[in-house]
């Protein structure tokens, strides 16, 4: 019994002692990430001030934001790991070598990384903008290091991958889009008359962006009609619904006007 309370009153001088000895350094060590997080989160307002100054995208001025902190608050850690008396050479080191096979095992990640920030700083598109590359086209959505998601008009969406877009050819429409259209008419209709009432029906349609101003003009004689080009611009998500408003409206206006759109006529001669 007597070696019993021997053991526990050993083990609490022990307990004591370390707490005199290592309970300071704890304490002065949890101060000093105390001291990082507040640092880190001032640092990272500071840094979305200025980053907003160079109108980048608002998801990437939140990764450069995280950044930022997280650099912080790892420079205070490395400072409270000191205080404690542990040894950094050795894990630097250890941390090294665990980084060369990381980034062996990740070449791809790590490609669409670089990729990633070339997008960002070169800023070859912008959330928004509707583009086409890779065999894919739709409105950006999302700008991250590693992907690029783009939207479809039916709600699906087309992740890429950043490394498959620098080097690509891309075609950027901005935020507009411009229809391609067409009616036939036949040759024996008021051409002037025709461009005059679809030049009005595209003033009247809201969808229908005045500026750039639409185009409208004969694009071809084909043996069975004069086929007229209708080039509008719209908005990018009005694309589909201002196509069907325009063809509508141009039917309609036809036949309130006696123009005879043309239709398919074949000649048989039997001998």
């Amino acid at each position: 019994m007597e070696e019993h309370f021997q053991s526990l009153d050993q083990a609490k001088a022990t307990a004591i002692d370390m707490a005199f000895r290592f309970g300071p350094k704890l304490l002065v060590a949890a101060l000093i990430l105390l001291a990082g997080f507040i640092a880190a989160s001032w640092a990272g307002k500071v840094t979305g001030r200025l980053l907003r100054r160079f109108k980048l995208e608002p998801p990437i001025c939140a990764l450069l934001e995280r950044i930022v902190q997280v650099l912080m608050f790892g420079l205070f850690a490395i400072l409270a790991m000191q205080n404690l008396g542990v040894e950094l050479l050795p894990l630097i080191a250890g941390l090294g070598v665990a980084g060369a096979g990381v980034a062996l095992a990740l070449q791809g990640v790590l490609g669409n990384v670089a990729a990633g920030l070339t997008i960002i700083f070169t800023q070859p598109f912008h959330v928004g903008d509707y583009i086409s590359i890779t065999k894919e086209e739709g409105e950006v959505l999302d700008i991250s290091l590693f992907s690029t998601t783009l939207g479809h008009i039916d709600h699906s969406r087309v992740v890429i991958p950043n490394r498959k877009i620098i080097g690509e050819i891309l075609h950027n429409c901005g935020n507009i889009r411009r229809l391609t259209l067409s009616v036939g008419i036949a040759y024996g209709s008021d051409v002037s008359a025709a461009l005059k009432l679809i030049n009005d029906v595209l003033r009247t349609i809201p969808k229908v962006l005045q500026t750039p101003t639409p185009v409208v003009g004969v694009i071809r004689l084909s043996d069975a009609n004069i086929s007229i080009g209708i080039y509008p611009w719209v908005a990018i998500m009005d694309y589909e619904t201002a196509t069907s408003q325009i063809n509508q409206a141009v039917l309609e206006a036809f036949r309130e006007n006696h123009i005879t759109p043309s239709v398919p006529q074949r000649e048989v001669r039997m001998l």
